[in-house]
């Protein structure tokens, strides 16, 4: 097989919002094929009329488009195929492949009881495997399993896999209400849409053992599979919440791919890896056996790398709307630039950005008690106020002209440059904590800065 022939496919279903495991399960599927030169196709199973909504959908591919995860074909809709998975199960039932059960809900929980207590992992006991004598009464259609024997899947990720083929049940593959079941659309579909590598979690290691029987009795080519680790440390909170989530929490998109991409997955001792990088290096053979372990804090930490990595006007313009949000309408110039580069070494992600940027656009009408106590001294209070002289005179308003009017005040008054600078961000942000003096300054509007130091002058003894 060609690499070029290589097709695989993500295929979520649309109950809710698209999480942090489906968004790795997409990723992985994504990333190998662009590193083959294959096709990624997405299928949206929605056959569960009933949680499967238009709103989920759309968040699904909303948050796959801004983690730019992009298909190669046309979305493939599973509910508009019900009547070809119906005809196929009439094919096997045709061919002797499935029967017709009609085990009662009673029957089924007894033969439940009775497995669990013998340790058996199958349940239904095939009582209706071979019989004719049907009742007038609904029924469900199962699929004839083979009793004998092994079924081998070779996994690309986890090696040989071998399962006894008595501990597999008949399953069922139409519903008594007539709904197709899973397991077997969900091969109907793979072979419709020529899937021929199945790249998904280890949570779907009991499904491809039925459907890699239900592909041999339908006489299709069974994909290669390849099951990717665990993630633990999972939680509604934490990982399992939605990436749009983590997108308004003030994540970069290059970070959360960069993130997940190394849960379950690594290449040498890379930390930080563009996704280009990733889709040159990505391969199945790098995928861990055992579980990956979600860290907020190490996620945290890549997004911080990439809000450094990244051009500081990039981060200016996705730090907008988090600046809209609390209420600080601007665009990206000059000094939006500066204000971000002087706020890139603290601020690990969007939303703290924004909230450290606020003394740049609004005045402290506060002062902090400790800040004001320690550094608004008698001493200073000469020298400060030349230096609001100082700077309320230039010309032109830049970090050059702003460190020489501190040079020329700190040599006039021979006065240390905390004296002065600590009163100058206490006057500007309320607090002695800020980016850089001169960057503190030269971000908010000459004369609003020469404002707010005069505003506090008479706090000086």
């Amino acid at each position: 097989m060609s690499n070029t022939e290589i097709r695989v496919r993500f295929a979520p279903s649309p109950t809710g919002y698209l999480h942090l495991g489906g968004a790795r399960t997409a990723l992985f599927n994504w990333l190998y094929a662009r590193h083959v030169g294959g096709k990624f196709l997405l299928r949206v199973e929605d056959t569960d009329r009933e949680r499967s909504t238009l709103a989920s959908r759309q968040a699904i591919l909303e948050g796959m488009k801004w983690l730019g995860i992009s298909w190669d074909e046309d979305i493939v809709l599973q509910s508009e195929r019900v009547e070809i998975h119906r005809a196929f199960v009439q094919q096997l039932l045709d061919e002797g492949k499935a029967y017709k059960c009609f085990a009662t809900t009673e029957e089924m929980a007894t033969m439940r009881e009775e497995a669990f207590a013998e340790g058996r992992t199958r349940i239904y006991d095939r009582r209706w495997r071979d019989r004719t004598d049907h009742p007038n009464t609904s029924f469900t259609i199962r699929m004839k399993m083979p009793v004998e024997g092994v079924t081998i899947i070779n996994d690309l990720v986890l090696g040989e896999i071998t399962v006894k083929n008595d501990d597999l049940d008949d399953l069922i593959i139409l519903r008594s209400d007539g709904s197709p079941t899973y397991n077997f659309v969900v091969v109907c579909d793979d072979h419709f849409m020529k899937v021929n590598h199945v790249v998904r979690g280890q949570d779907h290691m009991t499904n491809t053992f039925r459907q890699f029987n239900i592909y041999k009795a339908l006489n299709y080519e069974p994909p290669k599979f390849a099951h990717l680790p665990l993630i633990d440390g999972m939680s509604k909170r934490k990982g399992s919440a939605s990436v749009q989530l983590y997108q308004k929490n003030g994540f970069l998109a290059e970070a959360v791919v960069n993130y997940i991409a190394r849960l379950g997955w690594s290449h040498q001792d890379q930390e930080i890896f563009s996704t280009d990088e990733l889709i040159k290096k990505f391969d199945l053979s790098g995928v861990n056996k055992s579980s990956g372990n979600f860290d907020l804090e190490k996620m945290t930490w890549v997004n911080s790398q990439w809000m450094k990595r990244l051009p500081a006007k990039t981060i200016a313009t996705r730090l907008l709307p988090f600046l809209q949000e609390i209420g600080i309408e601007t665009e990206v110039d000059d000094r939006l630039i500066l204000l971000v580069t002087s706020l890139i070494k603290r601020n690990a992600t969007l939303v703290e950005m924004a909230k450290a940027a606020q003394f740049a656009f609004v005045a402290p009408t506060e002062y902090q008690p400790k800040a004001v106590k320690k550094w608004i001294k008698a001493r200073s209070k000469e020298a400060f106020v030349a230096l609001i002289d100082e700077i309320d005179a230039l010309e032109e308003y830049t970090l050059a002209s702003i460190q020489e009017a501190f040079t020329q005040v700190l040599a006039t008054h021979e006065i240390k440059m905390g004296k002065v600078a600590q009163p100058v961000r206490i006057a500007l942000t309320g607090t002695s904590m800020s980016p850089g003096i001169y960057e503190t300054i030269a971000v908010i509007p000459q004369k609003d800065a020469v404002a707010r130091m005069r505003k506090i002058v008479t706090m000086f003894p």
